[in-house]
């Protein structure tokens, strides 16, 4: 009778503990890699689970015919809210750096979930901000590499589109453009495109690049692999290489990008150590151009067509990691998505009014120090990210007069200042 009280008390333990493993094993089956159609069912599956605060939209086709599908996180999807800053992460540009997708699938299923626990911190975030997430923008790509598989991927297989194009070297060059018009004090924003540009494009970065036009994205990042290091621009050099030696191409808002990037790389398990995958990046960060200068870069082009800032986020040694390491880059990288995103929230913004109240689009927004400007949108509101300090701002518009306010940035939300 003892050994059989030992047994029934052992099994009234047991019974919660194999829940619980039960439960650990059924939210650890959801990392796993996703081909295309699970990708589309895991998205629309978030977007069941909180219709409400999500939408799906497609911005384009791939060039095999591939939706590339978005997911909106939102308190009014769909809708932008004057004031209410639009943010993206786009991820698998280069089709076999997977480990972005799989962070934007599962950090989509997070926002969701912590949304309906009620986490005050995420939904905060979707109160106050437009959250888009592109978790592949390269879906052919990704299924020539997942065809292989992670144990023989290739360093280079699956990496560019079904027409074998390097994504991340197919937008307009407006660096030369911008390097031009430094010397002759040109415009320093929204460069404009060549006349043909449009046939000068794959159908993927056609599709971003209307994206871009589309919504006034303030902040991004977009995802990739091959290293661990959080990357800003300016990725051209603005000399040609000497010798394979490159040099530093710094933007006007050089500081700013620069604490960008550290945001993410030290809210990041291990990127801040520096030393990775065989590499060392002082604090985890680079300039790109300082690494190895590229042309026709998507971040690059972001700063120079529109308001957005956009860093590049590499995120492991390899680019195909197994199912099994997902998990721990998941944990790994969980903070640092969520923390980037928040910077969203920094510097000023504001109106811009006419002398009757009525808002006033493409007003040039500029910061004295910083010849850098950003242009408000439709609904009249600007958002320009600064660092802690105090600034002289200016807004101006053809027709008006211009209009200009000193103020103090503090390192908590952003300031609003209307004009």
């Amino acid at each position: 009778t003892v050994w059989t009280m030992q047994q029934g008390w052992a099994l009234s333990w047991l019974g919660p503990l194999l829940l619980g493993l039960m439960g650990l094993l059924v939210s650890g089956s959801d990392f796993q890699h996703h081909r295309y159609d699970d990708m589309v069912r895991a998205l629309f599956a978030v977007q069941n689970e909180c219709p409400y605060i999500t939408r799906i939209y497609s911005i384009g086709h791939s060039v095999e015919g591939r939706h590339l599908y978005v997911l909106e996180f939102s308190d009014n999807p769909g809708i932008h809210e004057a004031l209410e800053p639009e943010f993206k992460y786009v991820g698998n540009m280069h089709g076999n750096e997977v480990l972005g997708r799989e962070l934007l699938i599962k950090f989509s299923q997070f926002l969701c979930e912590e949304y309906r626990a009620r986490n005050q911190r995420i939904m905060r975030l979707i109160h106050d901000t437009r959250i888009h997430i592109l978790p592949s923008m390269n879906p052919d790509g990704y299924e020539v590499a997942a065809r292989q598989g992670p144990e023989f991927n290739g360093y280079l297989v699956g990496r560019g589109n079904a027409r074998e194009i390097d994504l991340n070297r197919n937008f307009p060059d407006l660096n030369a453009l911008m390097y031009y018009y430094e010397k002759t004090n040109g415009r320093n924003h929204h460069l404009p495109l060549p006349d043909n540009w449009e046939q000068q494009v794959e159908p993927e970065t056609l599709a971003v690049i209307k994206w871009m036009q589309n919504y006034n994205f303030i902040l991004s990042a977009n995802l990739h692999g091959g290293a661990v290091v959080a990357n800003y621009p300016f990725d051209k050099s603005r000399d040609p290489r000497i010798r394979g030696r490159t040099t530093y191409a710094a933007t006007p808002d050089d500081k700013l990008f620069r604490q960008l990037a550290r945001t993410y790389s030290y809210a990041h398990s291990w990127m801040h150590n520096g030393w990775n995958c065989g590499d060392f990046f002082n604090e985890g960060i680079t300039n790109g151009a300082s690494w190895y200068s590229l042309s026709k870069g998507m971040q690059d082009f972001n700063y120079l067509h529109t308001n957005c800032f956009e860093i590049t986020l590499e995120l492991s040694c390899d680019k195909f990691p197994s199912a099994s390491a997902l998990p721990s880059e998941w944990m790994g990288n969980r903070e640092a998505l969520v923390s980037y995103l928040e910077q969203v929230h920094h510097g000023i913004k504001g109106m811009v009014y006419d002398e009757n109240n009525n808002p006033i689009g493409n007003a040039e927004i500029s910061v004295a120090g910083i010849y850098h400007d950003v242009t408000s949108g439709v609904d009249g509101d600007y958002f320009r990210l600064l660092l802690p300090g105090t600034y002289t701002v200016t807004a101006s518009a053809p027709g008006y007069l211009p209009s200009t306010s000193t103020v103090t940035v503090g390192p908590a939300e952003a300031i609003l200042v209307c004009f």
